[in-house]
């Protein structure tokens, strides 16, 4: 056996191993396109990961900010009750520090109907007629109806009630005891003219009968004026206070509610703020840092130099640089928040923040909120990148989708054409090896001859 040029010479006509020449050949043919696809698939596959990392921070982001917008812990206050078993307090945009004394005379209570004792428990049919009836459920002027088929039960009633109307505050039950059972409906609706009564053709408004009194209004004064409601939550009781009653004065005191301002709420919000835009950052980070391996040579993150993420950083580094305030703060440094020169990551110092905070709290909470602050801002300035079709993120995932598809296009046109290119060439040079085969066996013959006849046989 003798080998040339990397090729085995070992066959009956010319020795050469045909399909390792044929592969050669082809891959000598495709090499340079297949290595191009597989660098573009493994880049894009890569940006693509990285995209969708950057952008669910993104979202992660930008609905920390919507929450953060919607407290009121960047204000800096706190509410507390002498007596928590009357009321609930939730403070809001716009509340202010002050005292006010709550007293509650009567809850707002509900209206609750039953129908009339039926027997045979859950499953008693209520409908024995050939043809559906209806039964009506009457509140506040609207109707709320189901239909009971032949052969309906009063299961049927409650679960269909629960399941239409229990978006409007319906709620049906079934109490059963020695005597049968009943369907007992009532409403989260409170208050006076909230009464509930039954009617219809199924016949289970016949002999219903409301459950304890009719519904009221609640009752209660706040700093000493009295005051009626249909409902126990008070959104606008106090202005960015909302109150839930949950209890009666008695004999009780009236209960004191007291607003007043707390530094450790503020430092939390803030502290909050630092950490997602922390986050965020991070993330970015890991998409775009420059690795410097062990031998000196550097590795560069799937969007090292992305006009997209730099674009998006700028607009958030804009904002940053740009804080606005009411008050005496015009930088976030001022109140103890700075930025590390390396990571871009946010910290607090507590020292300074604690320093600030005990004479300038409301300058801090003018800083992050209104139409102005940070957090509406930082909001404005990434929502181009964050729409979920029109995003300057979702269309660069689409542009990657698209180049990944084109790929498999482009890899399956490459196999076509190895696949006919290695057919082509198996059969030319298998041809080739058999010519030489009957060649050679020609040759072989004639040389047979010659030779006999050069050595004719003594007798």
């Amino acid at each position: 056996m003798t080998v040339v040029a990397g090729l085995t010479v070992n066959g009956p006509g010319t020795g050469i191993d045909v399909q390792g020449l044929v592969k050669s050949l082809v891959g000598a043919q495709t090499a340079p396109k297949q290595a191009q696809i597989d660098s573009q698939t493994k880049t894009s596959t890569a940006q693509l990961t990285s995209i969708g990392k950057i952008q669910a921070a993104l979202d992660a982001f930008r609905g920390a900010l919507d929450n953060m917008t919607k407290t009121v812990n960047f204000s800096g206050l706190s509410s507390t009750l002498s007596n928590d078993k009357l009321a609930t307090v939730t403070l809001g945009p716009g509340a202010a520090a002050g005292n006010f004394t709550l007293g509650v005379t009567q809850l707002a209570t509900a209206s609750k109907v039953s129908s009339a004792v039926i027997s045979g428990g859950p499953t008693a049919v209520v409908n024995s007629g050939a043809s559906a009836t209806v039964f009506t459920v009457s509140q506040s002027g609207k109707n709320y109806s189901v239909s009971v088929p032949p052969g309906g039960t009063l299961q049927q009633v409650r679960d269909s009630l629960n399941s239409q109307y229990g978006n409007v505050g319906l709620s049906a039950n079934i109490l059963t005891d020695s005597n049968g059972s009943r369907l007992v409906v009532t409403s989260s609706t409170t208050g006076v003219g909230s009464d509930i009564t039954f009617k219809g053709s199924s016949g289970l408004d016949t002999g219903a009968t409301v459950v304890g009194s009719a519904p009221q209004n609640a009752i209660y004064n706040l700093d000493g004026s009295p005051q009626e409601s249909t409902s126990n939550t008070l959104p606008d009781a106090i202005s960015g206070v909302s109150i839930t009653l949950t209890g009666v004065s008695g004999t009780d005191p009236a209960s004191t509610i007291k607003v007043s301002a707390n530094a450790a709420t503020l430092k939390s919000a803030v502290k909050g703020f630092t950490d997602t835009y922390t986050a965020l950052v991070k993330a970015v980070n890991a998409e775009t840092q420059v690795t410097t391996n062990a031998d000196g040579s550097v590795t560069p993150g799937a969007l090292t130099g992305d006009s997209s993420v730099r674009t998006m950083m700028s607009s958030i580094r804009n904002v940053m640089n740009s804080v606005t305030g009411s008050g005496a703060f015009k930088s976030l440094a001022q109140f103890g928040v700075t930025t590390d020169q390396t990571t871009g990551a946010l910290s607090v110092s507590d020292v300074a923040f604690d320093k600030a905070a005990l004479t300038n709290g409301s300058d801090i909470n003018s800083i992050f909120t209104g139409p102005t602050g940070l957090l509406a801002s930082l909001t404005n300035a990434t929502a181009n990148f964050a729409l979920s079709k029109t995003g300057v993120f979702a269309q660069k995932s689409t542009t990657l989708q698209d180049n990944l598809r084109d790929l498999t296009d482009q890899q399956t046109a490459l196999n076509t054409r190895s696949d006919a290119l290695t057919a082509s060439l198996t059969v030319k040079y298998n041809a080739m090896d058999s010519l030489v085969a009957q060649l050679k066996a020609q040759g072989d013959s004639v040389m047979t001859t010659l030779n006999s006849l050069n050595n004719p046989k003594t007798t």
